[in-house]
């Protein structure tokens, strides 16, 4: 028991040291906000570049020829528009890292679960983008006719919707538990989380209306992404409440270094 009542008596030290360190690191978690803007940004422009504005410089809804026409005529505007999209996935990933360093003083767990979530539909979307390779293979393939490579061509481009409707699924359901993590943080305005659980819904919106109702055009999510820009935003220009980023970060710690001394009393007076 003696063992044990000195680790009860070492844990104020223990945390004291813990709290220390986390003012260190008060200095550079605004930096950390800032830079997670900053790469959201420019995941929002590679997105718009990639998966607006050359969709709609080279696709003709319904019409196959014209569409294959256009890949040819603008092959290198068409690649730039993939590597756009794959440039885009891979600040994703980092976006996804800085941001569960941001909120996982708030719960690991639903931290984990939302970089667990981005991640499956960043896979995807890679996956996803060997389709418009396929359809541009196709349409430069010499033992094809013309009618059928664009016919192929046409074919890898709706398989291609698809799957970026599919990646939709998981572009939403991940600013569901960000949106929950900056409501309940206390260090970034609850209205841009609640703004984030929207935008979430109208990812998943656009995917049910994908589904079910093909013929309608809408597309919810152009309406609804205001959650995201306003988040951009606020880490760019305010970034968080350092003072209430660290008690977070503070009883967080103390509630793990509460939790893990019960543990080893528990364990000692059992041995």
């Amino acid at each position: 028991m003696d063992r044990a009542g000195h680790h009860c008596d070492d844990r104020p030290r223990r945390v004291q040291g813990n709290v220390g360190q986390r003012s260190v690191k008060m200095n550079s978690i605004q930096k950390t906000a800032r830079f997670a803007g900053l790469l959201y940004l420019a995941l929002a422009a590679l997105s718009a570049f990639g998966l607006v504005y050359v969709p709609s410089m080279i696709i003709v809804p319904g019409d196959a020829a014209a569409t294959a026409n256009n890949i040819v005529a603008s092959e290198s505007l068409f690649r730039l528009g993939v590597v756009s999209n794959l440039a885009a996935f891979t600040v994703n990933v980092f976006v996804a890292v800085l941001l569960y360093k941001l909120l996982e003083p708030v719960s690991k767990s639903i931290a984990s679960l939302m970089v667990i979530l981005i991640m499956v539909g960043l896979a995807i979307g890679m996956l996803n983008e060997l389709n418009q390779f396929a359809a541009l293979l196709t349409l430069g393939a010499d033992n094809l006719t013309p009618t059928q490579s664009q016919a192929l061509a046409s074919l890898f481009l709706d398989i291609y919707e698809h799957g970026f409707t599919i990646a939709h699924i998981f572009w939403g359901l991940w600013l569901f538990p960000m949106g929950y993590l900056i409501c309940r943080s206390g260090f970034l305005p609850k209205v841009v989380g609640i703004l984030l659980i929207i935008a979430g819904m109208g990812y998943l919106v656009d995917f049910t209306l994908f589904l079910l109702f093909p013929d309608v055009t809408l597309t919810v999510s152009n309406f609804t992404f205001i959650g995201e820009v306003a988040l951009i935003f606020w880490l760019l220009i305010k970034g968080v409440n350092v003072e209430q980023w660290n008690k977070r970060t503070h009883k967080s710690d103390t509630t793990d270094l509460n939790g893990r001394g019960k543990e080893r009393e528990i364990s000692l007076s059992k041995a």
